[in-house]
């Protein structure tokens, strides 16, 4: 079934009970042109664009009832699919919708040309990379998709300097990639080939463009910063079609922009060129999950962990997340920087000293595993199988006893799930962890920077008790890696450059909370998704937030990793920000050609961007 086949087969009643209910504007003073006004660009205008961008102009296909049955849950295939994206929709939101077109960009001038063609066509305009927009940002009905998926040629420098800075930024190491790179292609030619770090996402498929302009955090966060924070050039592709670099010195103000302003609302970014780091000798992790027989066992473990966490945990060679879930369990899942084992054992001896003085009152479940691997090796996929081939390829789902007594006690638990497909890059992997996105229906997502203060003696209890009481609203995790507090002074003052919301600075963790259904899409039999438990679960994932909100003073929340329906926006994705960043859009996109929902400047228009108010 092709796409126009299949939304007519759906037809528009099987969306209503998902798709917000807003009212239409009174007045309007313009209006994008969608496949059905007689305006439409006629079949020689889109044969000229594909000239223009060498053929790679593609009607974008939506088969989505096939796709659920066969490799939805392959984020790999989903990136590989125009008219896909990893999120497939949000209850009472959005649901992923194709584009008309798509230019599978391969250069700046295949971008220009669609972002010319979109402006004299007056035609909604979106951009994806890797799909990874949980608001729904990437994507689209009636429009022209600009594509950056093919775009991830990357190069190393020993010594670049910023284009017009020779006489103002000393030489540095960097990496300069395309801006459909994901992670994994990052992390595969900077890490494992070439011995260095470069600040990606901690999920393997997160395109570094869209990575870059929301702020980015990948596991290393805590000692590296923000992916923004890295940023030393780009090449961008502004509203009036020129393609431009922006750098500290050439079109600064873009430039902060571009780092942490919400991508897709300046400009395209064709390519980057990013900071690269010494790597340390050893990355590892620490798993395991402690279970509190009663509600004031689980008070006194989070009040313990709490302090722990100060003492112990504050710091730069710690990131990633404690999940607090409501049925008494605290599951930790961090990861380590520059420890080896021995020494990242005796950094938890005493938390889990103290959980095993209390037999009666607290039980571990599973194992723990606590360890270290050359940090060269932890993206390197043929590394992984050689190494630990049992666990990653079980013959009978098995652990057997001489791997669980050696190499389980050796080597960090997270393992990696394998695109499969004839032909695929062994090197397409990905975490385990991060399988719960893929291919997802939102039903209520939240997160909120937590003060480094509430970590101070005095206000710990304080933290603990509103830790307990929003579990018992819904589960939520810590992520340590997502907030800069503990970490050095050169990665504060890298994100302090950007127009990240100024909290992350302070902060010691992001809290998220939310819950989906996977895999499910509107009028798909066997994947429809659950609207009326939907609701409930947004509800409490609110509460459980809201209990976390008041002890914060002035709450914050990560653009990428946010509510959709997130009131006041502005303030709580840029802060004291947003007013440089709307100066910012007049100046570069003065008639609002880039549109996101809940990007800058987007308040001026419709929810979904075609009507101007």
């Amino acid at each position: 079934m092709n796409r126009r086949s299949f939304l007519r087969a759906i037809g528009s009643a099987a969306l209503l009970p998902i798709l917000p209910r807003r009212p239409f504007a009174a007045t309007t003073n313009f209006r994008r042109r969608r496949p059905s006004d007689a305006t439409w660009p006629s079949q020689s205008a889109w044969k000229q664009l594909n000239e223009t961008v060498g053929g790679n102009l593609i009607p974008v296909d939506f088969p989505i009832n096939k796709l659920l049955d066969e490799n939805i849950r392959n984020p790999y295939y989903i990136g590989d699919q125009p008219g896909l994206t990893e999120t497939l929709g949000w209850v009472d939101a959005w649901a992923t919708k194709p584009s008309v077109y798509a230019v599978a960009a391969r250069n700046a001038n295949d971008i220009a040309a669609a972002v010319n063609f979109a402006r004299e066509n007056d035609l909604r305009l979106v951009v994806k990379g890797g799909g990874h927009s949980y608001q729904g940002t990437s994507n689209a009905p009636d429009s022209l998709l600009i594509w950056t998926r093919h775009m991830h040629d990357i190069e190393m420098h020993d010594q670049f300097v910023p284009q017009g800075c020779e006489h103002a930024i000393q030489p540095q190491p960097a990496v300069t990639v395309g801006a459909g790179t994901i992670g994994m292609q990052a992390y595969d030619v900077v890490t494992t080939k070439g011995g260095k770090y470069v600040q990606g996402g901690g999920c393997t498929t997160v395109c570094l463009g869209g990575l870059v302009q929301s702020g980015g955090f990948g596991s290393y966060s805590k000692h590296y910063g923000t992916a923004a924070g890295g940023l030393l050039e780009a090449e961008v592709v502004t509203a009036d079609g020129q393609i431009r670099i922006a750098n500290a010195c050439t079109n600064p103000d873009l430039f902060w922009a571009l780092k942490g302003g919400g991508g897709g609302s300046f400009g395209v970014v064709s390519k980057m060129t990013l900071r690269v780091h010494d790597l340390p000798e050893f990355f590892g992790a620490a798993n395991f999950t402690v279970k509190a027989a009663s509600d004031d066992a689980y008070r006194r473990l989070i009040r313990e962990f709490v302090s722990f966490y100060h003492d112990h945990l504050f710091n730069d060679h710690w990131g990633e997340q404690a999940h607090v879930k409501p049925d008494n369990t605290l599951e930790i899942s961090m990861t380590s920087y520059g420890l080896n084992q021995e020494q990242a054992r005796k950094v938890w001896q005493p938390f889990l000293d103290w959980v095993a003085r209390s037999p009666n009152d607290y039980s571990l479940k599973g194992r723990v595993n606590i360890g270290s691997i050359p940090a060269r090796h932890w993206w390197e996929v043929q590394w992984w199988k050689e190494h630990w081939p049992e666990i990653a390829f079980p013959r009978d789902g098995v652990v057997h006893g001489l791997l669980d007594d050696v190499l389980v006690n050796v080597l960090p638990q997270p393992l990696f799930d394998f695109d499969t497909r004839p032909g695929a890059s062994p090197n397409n992997a990905w975490w385990k962890g991060d399988a719960g996105q893929v291919a997802w229906f939102i039903w209520g997502f939240e997160s909120l920077w937590m003060p480094a203060s509430m970590l101070e003696p005095d206000s710990q209890q304080r933290l603990a008790d509103a830790l307990f009481a929003a579990s018992r609203h819904s589960g939520f995790e810590l992520h340590f890696n997502k907030g800069l507090g503990g970490a050095p002074p050169d990665a504060i003052a890298a994100a302090k450059d950007t127009a990240t919301n100024p909290a992350v600075l302070t902060a010691f963790a992001l809290v998220i909370a939310g819950d989906a259904q996977k895999p499910a899409y509107p009028g798909s039999p066997g994947h429809e998704p659950s609207v009326a438990e939907g609701r409930e679960a947004r509800k409490r994932v609110h509460q459980c937030v809201d209990q976390l909100r008041a002890i914060v003073p002035n709450p914050g929340a990560y653009v990428s990793e946010s509510n959709y329906f997130e009131n006041g926006f502005q303030q709580a994705y840029w802060g004291g920000n947003h007013a440089r960043l709307a100066d910012i859009k007049k100046k570069y996109d003065p008639d609002g050609l880039f549109f996101v929902h809940n990007g800058v400047g987007s308040e001026q228009w419709s929810p979904d961007g075609f009507t101007k108010l």
